[in-house]
């Protein structure tokens, strides 16, 4: 099933927990080595496999275990400069190049003084 934005959250939260639980079993865990692997209960796992809620750093944790880690850079992507910033700061790219500034202790070269 596609997640979008016209499920409800149950709905997406069991989708979540079917995904999950056929991971788990793509790489041969049961619910007990998953859950002491991550680091969390057993119970947990049935949860979220089940549909339940789950705090985020036990999803992080879950999603570790199970090499999905990966797919949460997709989930909410860096910011990015936006089209609107970058026309700003097209404005102010450098058109000139500094003078050097003069060296302390330097006296300036006049006409006559070549002795």
């Amino acid at each position: 099933m596609k997640i979008d934005g016209l499920l409800t959250d149950d709905v997406i939260l069991a989708e979540l927990g079917g995904r999950i639980a056929q991971r788990r079993l793509e790489l041969q865990f049961t619910q007990a080595a998953l859950a002491e692997q991550a680091g969390v209960s057993k119970r947990t796992v049935e949860r979220i496999e089940a549909g339940a809620t789950a705090q985020m750093s036990t999803m992080i944790r879950l999603f570790r275990t199970l090499e999905l880690l990966d797919a949460l850079d997709g989930l909410v992507p860096e910011a990015g400069a936006r089209p609107m910033d970058l026309l700003k700061l097209k404005g102010k790219e450098r058109q000139r190049a500094t003078r050097k500034k003069k060296q302390q202790g330097e006296e300036p070269w006049e006409w006559g003084d070549e002795s």
